[in-house]
């Protein structure tokens, strides 16, 4: 197990509905409660569970060791997510033992529809989703097809482009798609526009407004940073925190349902639906909050939709091949974190992955295999697993596999292509058509790697200099494949 890191932080949770703070004065720590990260102080006689200041080291002992281990009977699916590393905060500790109560329960995560699909980052919220199902409560994905019609501050430096109604309703349908391909029957699917459309911003403003606090709310790190910016912050943004929260009071009261799930940069906009179900309706308890890491890359930035290299659930825009090839990749430092987060193994199947990378006579990436294997399931169902695997052996440089064009079709989009007519192909020299077709930038770059053993013609090595390119080496009379090496390879297209 790796050195518990030195550092030390200091965080603040709040909600916009607050009327003031409690005294930070005060220092506590997780170790001193016996469960999870929640807001266990009174701060005001109307507001329960709203703000919590702690200050804490990872060298105490409760924050760097794991949590007791469960036997494979446990049911309480809080304590689940929290060994798996999946728990950021609670509103309140009441919920483990709603968790567990004889009424299963309902609970949501949202999913702005800014992109025709979702990514990696929400892989984590429909992963709680589903592991709430597992323990027998009902999930359910709640499309912001009105709030994405504002964008979401949180996290981001600049305002989000306008989306026009075409646009929103093609995303909307993909990641409905989506969501609905990986929970299966197992997911309920609301649109908040549908009542967001008969909502009259009089209303909302008697209704809603009077309960929040502007000076709270402009306290929240998203607001200040934004507010600090060039470009400052629009009064649209500024009421986002607003809507969703007034989305947990809808569901809460027309839908029963009573936990809201989000990423830890959720936990305002959760907490201001918490305090909306308590003012409005008068309910001390019953409505929670849970938030979960975001999940991060391994220069500590978070995956997100606008980032190069994002990760998307959909297969129209990633395929199955190229999503296993990037849990395959995950260096061995993320790799046990990750089969803990995003895959439903036991946790001692993975404490003995991790165990015997530290053995001799480990087969390297045998740890990240199954982590590639077990998301891409999840993810693309058994048929893309296939397909990924399948595509993996055969385009492997040397790889018996016999190629042939399903298979490559399968990745065509995933490796660079070219076009060229046929008689620039047939009996062309295979160093010529590698620097044509852009593998190679010289001829003697292509040689040199050739001496090396390092050619290879649709996954098979070339050791001639002098080969060229015949009739049968054209898979199904289509396409050719060159590679360079394991990794670079280039998809010539007959024309």
């Amino acid at each position: 197990m790796a050195a518990a890191s030195t550092t030390t932080r200091t965080l603040l949770l709040f909600s916009p509905f607050r009327t003031s703070l409690a005294s930070s004065s005060s220092s506590y720590s997780f170790h001193n409660f016996p469960k999870l990260p929640f807001s266990p102080f009174k701060t005001t006689t109307t507001s329960t569970y709203t703000y919590c200041c702690y200050h804490s080291s990872t060298q105490s002992q409760s924050l760097s060791s794991p949590p007791p281990r469960l036997n494979n009977n446990n049911n309480n699916v809080i304590e689940i997510l929290q060994q798996r590393g999946l728990i950021e905060s609670l509103t309140s500790p009441d919920l483990h033992d709603a968790a567990v109560s004889s009424s299963p329960l309902k609970v949501y995560c949202g999913f702005d529809p800014t992109a025709q699909s979702i990514h990696l980052g929400n892989l984590l919220g429909i992963i709680v989703l589903s592991w709430f199902h597992r323990l027998g409560h009902q999930p359910v994905a709640l499309i912001g097809g009105a709030t994405a019609r504002v964008g979401d501050p949180s996290g981001k430096s600049l305002e989000r482009p306008d989306l026009d109604l075409d646009s929103l309703r093609r995303n909307t349908l993909g990641i409905e798609s989506t969501i609905a391909r990986i929970l299966s029957e197992n997911s309920v699917i609301l649109n908040n526009y549908d009542w967001w459309k008969e909502v009259k911003l009089l209303d909302f403003l008697k209704d809603v407004g009077k309960y929040a606090r502007v000076g709270t709310m402009m306290a929240k790190e998203s607001v200040k940073k934004r507010l600090e910016s060039e470009q400052g912050m629009s009064y649209t943004e500024f009421t986002y925190q607003l809507l969703q929260g007034y989305d947990f009071l809808h569901l809460y009261k027309n839908e029963g349902v009573r936990v809201q799930i989000g990423g830890s940069d959720q936990w305002g906009n959760i907490t201001a639906g918490t305090e909306l179900i308590r003012k409005v309706l008068q309910v001390e308890k019953g409505a929670y909050g849970l938030t979960f890491p975001l999940l991060l890359k391994s220069d500590g930035t978070k995956f997100g939709k606008s980032e190069d290299g994002a990760i998307w659930l959909s297969p129209a825009m990633l395929s199955p091949y190229k999503f296993y090839q990037y849990f395959f990749s995950v260096p061995d430092s993320d790799v046990v974190r990750f089969l803990k987060m995003l895959t439903f193994l036991e946790l001692e199947e993975i404490d003995e992955l991790e165990r015997e990378m530290g053995r001799v006579g480990y087969v390297p990436n045998t740890a990240q295999r199954r982590l590639a294997e077990e998301v891409t399931r999840f993810v693309h169902g058994e048929e893309g697993l296939m397909e990924a695997i399948k595509a993996t052996k055969a385009l492997r440089p040397g790889a018996e596999t016999k190629l042939d064009w399903e298979t490559i079709e399968g990745i065509a989009e995933d490796v660079p292509s070219c076009s060229l007519k046929y008689d620039q192909v047939v009996n062309v020299q295979l160093v010529e058509l590698s620097v044509s077709a852009g593998l190679f930038e010289s001829k003697s770059a292509a040689r040199r790697l050739l001496k090396q053993g390092g050619l290879y013609l649709n996954n098979s090595r070339v050791d001639g200099e002098d080969k060229r390119i015949e009739a049968e080496d054209i898979v199904d009379g289509k396409v050719v494949l060159l590679s360079a090496g394991k990794k670079n390879k280039v998809l010539v297209r007959i024309s």
